[in-house]
């Protein structure tokens, strides 16, 4: 491969976000031999720091090595380079000793987001989740706007089925990211989880309102993708709730009114998505129709 073609894939992957760690390497090491890195101009640093994540991701530490001299050089001291370089030593030393350099960098400036997230990592991989959970709640306390740091807490509280506190996290996805429906369906299906059907319908059909514009002919439009699924959790609610009109709900959330009008138009919804006709569609439909029984 030539060395223009190699920058350019390298762009590309930087551009999107890809990790591609293999072949970021097999490129990267062509551009690195060649130092072909001095004719990116300013994009040659975020071009090392790249190559050395992608070597540091497959175990080629020479190569991250030779990144990091390079990075460490040209800008001495800088907190990026500080937390490539902590990464690069999580490969090789012990839990103890890289907290240990975390600490230190944390006293010299405790508003390194990033480092906070290292530290993060690193408890977790150790399976000290109490403390994972009291560092990540102190760094929240600081970077209330990180939307991604409460998802990670509410997978941890999920994964200990404390799936109260999880909903207490998730809530405030919400209130920092009221435009994204992925994040309500997560609370709706954690909240389902939980046992508060009540609770979990209400988010799911929050989720349709999102999604969907115009259900007035349901059968002539399919629905799809998050929409589907959002249709999916409230047909189950619904059933559990006609089953049991007083199931309880730990938020004191009603069950909506008109419950077996929503029913039914949540089944129709359901099976429109299977009314295309190809086999491998028509085999899905004789097992949704199968569990729907006598509500359709």
């Amino acid at each position: 491969m030539s060395l223009s073609s190699a920058l350019k894939t390298l762009a590309n992957y930087r551009a999107h976000n890809t990790r591609a760690s293999q072949d970021v390497v097999d490129k990267g090491s062509i551009v690195l031999k060649s130092n072909g890195a001095r004719k990116l101009g300013d994009d040659a640093w975020a071009f090392l720091e790249q190559l050395a994540l992608a070597a540091i991701d497959i175990g080629r530490l020479d190569v991250a090595d030779e990144c990091l001299t390079q990075l460490s050089d040209k800008f001495p001291g800088s907190p990026r380079v500080s937390v490539l370089t902590g990464i690069r030593m999580e490969a090789t030393q012990s839990p103890e000793t890289v907290m240990k350099f975390y600490d230190e960098l944390l006293a010299e400036d405790s508003a390194n987001a990033a480092i906070w997230k290292r530290r993060i990592s690193l408890r977790k991989r150790t399976d000290k989740i109490e403390k994972t959970v009291d560092e990540l709640c102190t760094y929240l306390d600081t970077f209330y706007n990180d939307i991604e740091g409460w998802l990670e807490l509410a997978d941890i509280y999920s994964s200990c089925n404390q799936y109260t506190q999880s909903l207490q996290a998730l809530s405030h996805v919400l209130l920092l990211a009221p435009q994204n429906p992925f994040h309500f369906l997560r609370f709706a299906e954690t909240a389902y989880t939980a046992g508060d059907i009540p609770l979990a319908i209400k988010m799911c059909l929050v989720v349709v309102d999102m999604t969907e514009r115009d259900v007035s002919s349901p059968h002539e439009t399919a629905a799809a993708g998050i929409s589907i699924r959002a249709w999916w959790g409230v047909k189950l609610c619904a059933r559990r709730l006609l089953a049991n009109p007083s199931l309880p709900s730990t938020s004191g959330t009603a069950p909506p009114k008109n419950l077996r009008l929503i029913d039914e138009l949540a089944t129709e919804r359901v099976m429109a998505t299977y009314s295309v006709t190809d086999k491998q569609t028509a085999q899905g439909r004789d097992a949704v129709v199968g569990w729907m029984g006598d509500t359709y």
